[in-house]
C-alpha cells in the first residue's frame, strides 16, 4: 500500500513502562508514577458513586453533550455554540489541523512544548516553524511575531507550557494578540489553567470578545483526576467551532466520561483542595531542592523541571531502578527531568533518591 508521504518520519506514540513492568524489571515492590502530570489524590469521590449507578451504556452517549455543555456555558458565561469536545483535548488539536491546515501550510510555536501541536501539523503535510523558548523558559512572543508569514495558519501557545511550567502574562497575551492578524488562529493550551495561582495569569475567556481567532483548550484529565476517561473542550468563536463540529468524531464523548465532568464541576471543594494541595508540596518541593543545590524552573503547574546537570535520560532510568518513573527527553534540554508533584511523602522521597543518585553520578 501508498501511505502518506507525511507520516513517514512520525514515530508511534510510546508511553513508558506499566508500573507492573518496572516493578517486575527491578524487583520491586513499591513503583512511584512521576511522569504524566496526573492528579495523585484521583478523582472526587463523588465519581465513585457514578461507576455504581451507571445505567443504559447499551446506548450512544448525548452527541452535543447537552448537561455538561450548559454547565461550562455557565461557568463561563458564554454561549453553548461556544464549546466543541474532545476525547481528550489532544482531539480537539486533531480537529484544529484538519479543518485549517493544508500542504505547505506553516503552524507557529516554542520548543519545548506539547508534541501533538507538531505531530497533527505533519500528518497534514503542514511545515512547524520551531522558535526556541526565551532565557527564562517562556514562549518567546516577539521572536512568533516576526516569524509569521503569509503561510501562517496556527499559532499554538500552551499556557502553562509543558514541559518548563512558565506562563505567559495577561499583559503579555493582550499585546501579542494586537500584533496577530485576524486571519490566524491563535490556539490558547490552558490544559493546566487550574493550577496556576499566579494573578497575572490572563482571563483568555473574556478575549473572546474582542478576537475572534482565539481557541481555548481546556480539559478534566489534570487537575479534575479524570485523565483515564479522557475528555477535554474547546472554547472559541460559534463560527469556529461550527467548522470543528465537521470534522468531529460522531458520538466522541462518552457517557461515562460526560457524567464524571458533570460530577467533578459541582464538587468545587474538591478542586480547591487538590489545587491548594499541590501548591503546599511544591513549596515543600522548593525548599528541599534548594537544601540541596538542585535548580529547578519554578512551576505555576503540578510538575516541576529539574536541572540534574546530567544526562536526564541516564538520570531518570537510575531513578526507574528505585521505583520512580520521570520523564527525560526535552529538546535542547538534555539534562532536565519533569517531575509530577506527587503527594508531599511520594516527593520527600523522591528527592531524597534524586539527591543520593546525584550525588553518586
Amino acid at each position: 500500500m501508498n501511505y502518506k508521504k507525511s507520516i513517514e518520519i512520525i514515530k508511534p506514540y510510546k508511553p513508558g513502562l506499566s508500573e507492573d513492568e518496572i516493578k517486575s524489571k527491578y524487583n520491586l515492590t513499591k513503583v512511584v508514577k512521576l511522569a504524566s502530570n496526573e492528579n495523585p489524590y484521583g478523582p472526587s469521590e463523588q465519581i465513585n458513586n457514578l461507576f455504581k449507578n451507571m445505567n443504559r451504556i447499551e446506548r450512544y452517549p448525548d452527541n452535543y453533550c447537552k448537561k455538561l455543555r450548559e454547565k461550562l456555558s455557565k461557568k463561563y458565561g458564554i454561549m453553548e455554540e461556544n464549546l466543541i469536545f474532545g476525547n481528550g483535548s489532544v482531539e480537539i488539536i486533531q480537529m484544529i489541523a484538519r479543518v485549517l491546515i493544508e500542504a505547505d501550510d506553516e503552524v507557529i510555536t516554542c520548543s519545548p512544548t506539547f508534541q501533538s501541536y507538531y505531530l497533527e501539523t505533519i500528518i497534514e503535510q503542514g511545515k512547524v516553524i520551531d522558535i526556541p523558548l526565551t532565557s527564562d523558559y517562556k514562549f518567546d512572543l516577539n521572536g512568533i511575531i516576526d516569524k509569521i508569514s503569509e503561510k501562517t495558519k496556527i499559532i499554538y501557545i500552551a499556557n502553562p507550557n509543558n514541559p518548563t511550567g512558565t506562563i505567559i502574562t495577561a499583559n503579555e497575551l493582550n499585546e501579542f494578540m494586537e500584533k496577530v492578524p485576524k486571519d490566524i488562529l491563535v490556539v490558547l493550551d490552558e490544559a493546566y489553567a487550574e493550577f496556576v495561582i499566579n494573578k497575572e495569569y490572563p482571563n483568555s475567556v473574556k478575549l473572546l470578545q474582542d478576537y475572534s481567532n482565539i481557541c481555548i483548550l481546556r480539559t478534566f484529565s489534570k487537575a479534575y483526576g479524570l485523565a483515564g476517561l479522557r475528555i477535554g473542550y474547546g472554547i472559541s468563536s460559534k463560527d469556529f467551532v461550527r467548522e470543528l463540529e465537521k470534522v468531529r468524531l460522531p458520538f466522541n464523548v462518552s457517557t461515562i466520561a460526560q457524567a464524571a465532568a458533570e460530577i467533578s464541576l459541582d464538587d468545587e471543594k474538591f478542586l480547591v483542595n487538590c489545587i491548594n494541595n499541590n501548591h503546599k508540596v511544591i513549596e515543600m518541593v522548593y525548599r528541599r531542592l534548594d537544601s540541596y543545590n538542585i535548580e529547578y524552573i519554578k512551576t505555576e503547574t503540578n510538575f516541576i523541571m529539574i536541572n540534574t546537570k546530567q544526562n536526564g535520560k541516564l538520570v531518570s532510568e537510575k531513578l526507574l531502578e528505585k521505583g520512580f518513573i520521570v520523564r527525560p527527553g526535552f529538546p535542547n534540554m538534555d539534562s532536565f527531568i519533569r517531575v509530577t508533584i506527587g503527594t508531599e511523602s511520594e516527593m520527600t522521597d523522591f528527592i531524597e533518591c534524586l539527591n543520593c543518585i546525584l550525588k553518586e553520578m
